[in-house]
């Protein structure tokens, strides 16, 4: 583990200075970095020497259950930096089929107290041509899972396009596609949760992708993304869509519009998902009764307030059968992940 605690002191050494710095800027720089680190192959430092712990989900076979969720490499541009780190998968995008800004800025926030961020972002990306361009010049040969959304000049009415557009132009090139549904960020998209919509939007993409999979000769798996922001007759009700519509897995969960635990702190009220330490619950809660109902059906990938290896463990425990960061990197830098897998593998062992 020498090369993870290295990297794990170098972090800790930086995270005031860069804490001291604006979100969104320093998010860009740390990025930037970590590419100027893989180009000239010293990312090792980051690195941790630890045995694979294959799993299989899906139906692809993932080295380990340790993933990088979406919204950290909004465009593909940093692939194979970020697969150098020990994930067992990558997960990029949202990407949307025409470039756009997305909100005005400030639209990061940091809350430290509560570890935890709030983003307003808006699905910011370089269109999808550019984000395919990115993934076709990565090396990367691990899993890539690539996450598609709506525009946000697109009526709600006529998202099912958006997604169309989006699946066709990733499906050659994704280990598996992700729908999102569920950013907070994105006016209305939350709306395609409701029953119906959901119903046709998934009949849709199942059938779009039944005529990929005649074109390109493989089948690639579905996963949707779904929000912490539902009741178990939501969450029941998502589910049995999902199995109906022959979805390969379930994503819980994306950032939450509540304020519980941030309640007085600086930025808490920022309009924008809430993620990191105060959605930890909350998203165990949605994997839990995902599974119960499930029963095994449908694999739910877990995502939402992991911030320590047994905040991994309580993800798996709870039903998951994989997990992504995002905000935990944020706060205790790429040692985490070889920290998760360590307590991943010994709890698959015991």
């Amino acid at each position: 583990m020498r090369h993870g605690f290295a990297c794990a002191s170098l972090y800790r050494l930086a995270r005031p200075l860069l804490f001291a710095l604006d979100p969104e800027r320093i998010h860009e720089f740390t990025l930037n970095g970590l590419q100027r680190a893989y180009d000239i192959g010293a990312i090792r430092l980051c690195q941790n020497p630890l045995c694979d712990d294959p799993v299989r989900v899906m139906g692809l076979d993932f080295p380990n259950p340790v993933g990088l969720a979406a919204g950290l490499d909004k465009d593909g541009t940093h692939i194979d930096a970020l697969g150098a780190l020990g994930f067992g998968f990558i997960e990029v995008g949202t990407v949307t089929p025409r470039a756009q800004p997305g909100n005005p800025k400030p639209r990061l926030f940091r809350l430290p107290r509560a570890q935890a961020l709030i983003n307003r972002l808006g699905f910011n990306n370089a269109g999808v041509t550019q984000f395919v361009a990115n993934v076709q010049r990565a090396r990367y040969t691990g899993i890539l899972g690539l996450n598609i959304g709506k525009s946000a000049t697109t009526p709600i009415s006529e998202a099912l396009n958006d997604y169309r557009i989006g699946l066709n132009a990733v499906y050659p090139y994704a280990g598996y596609v992700t729908i999102n549904i569920s950013s907070p960020n994105t006016r209305d998209l939350r709306k395609l949760q409701g029953e119906a919509e959901l119903d046709g939007l998934l009949g849709a993409l199942q059938a779009e992708r039944e005529r990929l999979m005649q074109r390109h000769g493989r089948r690639v798996p579905l996963a949707i993304k779904i929000a912490p922001d539902l009741d178990d007759d939501q969450i029941v009700r998502i589910a049995d869509t999902l199995l109906a519509h022959g979805f390969d897995a379930v994503i819980a969960t994306n950032t939450t519009t509540a304020r519980d635990g941030v309640a007085g702190l600086t930025h808490s009220m920022e309009v924008g998902g809430l993620s990191g330490r105060p959605l930890r619950a909350r998203a165990t809660q949605v994997v839990h009764r995902l599974s119960s109902h499930l029963q095994g059906a449908l694999p739910i990938i877990a995502v939402g307030g992991i911030l320590d290896a047994q905040d991994a463990v309580e993800k798996i425990q709870a039903g998951a059968s994989l997990i992504q960061l995002y905000t935990g990197l944020v706060y205790r830098g790429p040692a985490l992940i070889g920290q998760c897998r360590e307590a991943l593998a010994r709890l698959r062992r015991a």
